[in-house]
């Protein structure tokens, strides 16, 4: 259950062990947060090569049928003998489509493009983005008006069908691995901190849509409110983490990810300078050496100490930005251009089907008294993408023996 980097690790791994694997996803494609990426750390090289050798593994692997717009509605049975039942969502495009364009050129409805955070908005007859696996366009009839056709008279190959159903297809199968990741808290709820009622505070997520070059800005890094280049960039850390009002836990991820949006910022504009306020750095194991590589710039300051209040000069759009600096014993005020809301990872736990134990801060923790299920990647708990990898391939064993014993014993 689930699409991105866990689930499609998990899947290949267990489908190259030789088990058939069916592979869940709600979303029109493949990839998940990390098809969101501008780049990973600490390498900062682009996520396309690591999802392309995974689209390329699953292409050739028979072992495994892919079903997005799908989610399991219900599970059943026993270990080893689970029964699990798929809603399929239409997509209203057959395998015929070419990629032609010719739909979305014709469709007069709008949607706000999820991909990009929002920050756009797609035609209802859409690519999902530039890498999307499976490479089809999908089209979002809620956003349509009723009875329009223009997508469908439009396709010259017939690949446009608007008479598709839901449909629901049950299989046994010995093992369900959930790997429904995570998203981000939202940030409205941290009210002294001004996402949403300012322009300029955007949050690490967008950031990242912001410096892809299959973004909405084509990869540069622009103010929300003039499109203009931010000359002085600020990370607020543990926005909404850490804090017992909204997410106690520390998410593990969010401080290397501001470092390497840091790198962002300077790399597009050599003179910016970028301020990170922090309450504990944690970059563990062999991300401390990427810590003291971007600490090491001098147009980045890190700044030990939580951010009270946040403003808006309404003349200009910048923000300032009232925090304490505990290491000088002092109260600052500071303004600048952007700031960017480190906010953490929310489990996407909500609707799983019966049969896994949530801990208290809604992962799972694992499986009521059976076998078999499992989880993988972030619903399971914080992780980097590397982490997530070992993790699943991990689950991908598990899945494995279960799937040996009930072999033996069916």
């Amino acid at each position: 259950m689930g699409g991105g980097i866990a689930g499609m690790t998990t899947a290949i791994e267990a489908a190259e062990a030789g088990c058939e694997v069916i592979l869940v996803e709600k979303s029109p494609w493949l990839g998940g947060r990390v098809s969101r990426f501008n780049q990973y750390f600490p390498k900062l090289c682009p996520p396309t090569c690591g999802l392309e050798i995974n689209f390329k593994r699953i292409k050739n692997n028979p072992r495994i049928r892919i079903m997005t717009l799908a989610e399991v509605e219900k599970l059943g049975g026993s270990p080893g003998d689970y029964e699990v039942t798929v809603k399929v969502s239409p997509r209203f495009v057959t395998d015929a489509c070419t990629l032609c364009d010719k739909c979305a050129e014709a469709c007069p409805a709008e949607r706000a493009d999820e991909f990009n955070m929002g920050l756009g908005t797609t035609k209802a007859a859409y690519l999902p983005h530039s890498m999307a696996y499976p490479a089809a366009y999908v089209i979002d009839r809620a956003a349509c008006k009723d009875g329009c056709t223009a997508c469908a008279d439009a396709c010259t190959y017939g690949a446009v069908d608007l008479a598709q159903q839901e449909t629901k297809e049950t299989f046994n199968v010995a093992s369900v691995v959930a790997a429904t990741g995570w998203a981000p808290y939202d940030a409205a709820k941290i009210d002294n901190l001004g996402f949403g009622k300012f322009k300029n505070v955007v949050t690490n997520v967008i950031m990242e849509r912001l410096a892809a070059p299959n973004g909405p800005t084509g990869g540069k890094i622009l103010r929300p409110s003039d499109d203009q280049p931010p000359k002085k960039v600020a990370f607020v850390q543990c926005a909404g983490s850490r804090d017992e009002n909204h997410l106690p836990y520390c998410s593990a991820v969010c401080c290397s990810a501001s470092l390497k949006q840091a790198t962002y910022v300077r790399t597009h504009d050599p003179e910016a300078e970028v301020k990170i306020f922090y309450i504990d750095i944690r970059t563990p194991g062999r991300l401390e050496d990427f810590h003291a590589k971007v600490a090491e710039d001098e147009k980045v300051t890190l700044i030990k100490g939580k951010v009270a209040k946040v403003e808006e000069d309404p003349a200009t759009g910048d923000l300032l930005i009232t925090a304490e600096d505990v290491m000088n014993g002092r109260k600052i005020t500071d303004r600048v251009n952007m700031l960017v809301l480190a906010t953490g990872i929310v489990p996407q736990t909500a609707g799983l089907p019966d049969g896994f134990v949530l801990d208290e801060f809604n992962f799972i923790a694992g499986s009521k008294g059976k076998t078999g299920l499992y989880a993988a990647g972030c619903v399971h708990r914080p992780e980097e993408v590397s982490a997530t990898v070992q993790d699943a391939t991990g689950t991908a064993l598990k899945a494995l023996q279960c799937v040996v014993r009930s072999a033996h014993h069916g």
